[in-house]
């Protein structure tokens, strides 16, 4: 049978971006479902057109047979199989290309943070992600964002530099420089008490799950890299450790940047020191 008799319309449509080359995050954000929601119909794909890879699937859109001798009754391990080794191989590629972002910058610090960004939202499967600088004394600015719904970028950018609750996720962040994995923001009983931050997180930001990285230069706070999931599903520790990546990356490029400022400074001419005067000709 031809794939496009197996498969339903939606299969059909996911199958085909994804041997194109799209993301997770690409198809998703196309059809208004979640990342994670791409990654099980992609299994049952997988699973249905017996194949083990991307190239397979291609070839299988474009009218090659299954393999002889597939084993049927293994076909949903071998598809797991297949799109865990596939992820693995992206968080490879990602990693090595996002750094040589962070090497070809040139101090475009506001190019890189975005890439990073949305690099982490495609591999830990989540809908927004932001970057808080730290300023001391629990208090923090969103300076770069990726994906955040309308309302809650508005909230952040009216209130600029704020402090929050010890009791938040960066209140937390702050106090033990540990990463915060927040199962359900609405479960905690800070979100009962009107907390500000709280309050635009879930009801502007409509985020149910999140973690929290701290970025550290040394044993310095310097901000936090957060992202965020609109339904409820915590984030796994393999997530968090990506998410880690990112962060720590994130950090490289910031230190780059400022690198690559001082030494423009150093390196320009001082407009204020005495001129020569012109030798007549």
């Amino acid at each position: 049978m031809s794939p496009y008799e197996i498969l339903s319309p939606r299969e059909v449509e996911i199958a085909s971006a994804y041997a194109q080359g799209d993301t997770y995050q690409d198809i998703a954000a196309r059809l208004g479902i979640a990342p994670s929601t791409v990654r099980t119909h992609l299994a049952a794909i997988y699973r249905k057109l017996e194949v083990s890879s991307k190239l397979d699937l291609h070839a299988r859109l474009g009218g090659a047979l299954p393999a002889a001798g597939e084993q049927i009754d293994h076909a949903a391990i071998i598809s797991e199989l297949a799109l865990s080794l596939e992820d693995a191989i992206r968080r490879e590629q990602t990693v090595a290309q996002v750094l040589r972002i962070i090497s070809r910058a040139q101090g475009d610090i506001s190019a890189v943070m975005s890439a990073i960004l949305g690099f982490a939202l495609d591999l830990c499967e989540a809908e927004f992600g932001i970057l808080f600088d730290y300023h001391g004394a629990r208090s923090f600015e969103a300076s770069h964002t990726r994906g955040i719904p309308q309302p809650f970028r508005e909230w952040l950018d009216t209130h600029g530099v704020f402090t929050v609750s010890p009791r938040t996720g960066l209140g937390r962040v702050a106090t033990d420089h540990r990463s915060v994995n927040i199962f359900d923001v609405r479960a905690e009983e800070i979100f009962q008490s009107d907390d500000p931050l709280r309050y635009a997180t879930a009801i502007l930001g409509g985020a149910r799950s999140f973690v929290a990285i701290p970025m550290m230069s040394g044993d310095r706070l310097v901000g936090a890299f957060t992202i965020y999931r609109q339904s409820v599903r915590p984030f796994s520790a393999q997530a968090t450790t990506l998410a880690q990546t990112f962060a720590d990356q994130s950090v490289i490029a910031l230190d780059n940047a400022r690198l690559v400022s001082a030494l423009r400074a150093e390196t320009a001419p001082d407009d204020s020191s005495p001129r020569s005067p012109a030798t007549p000709g």
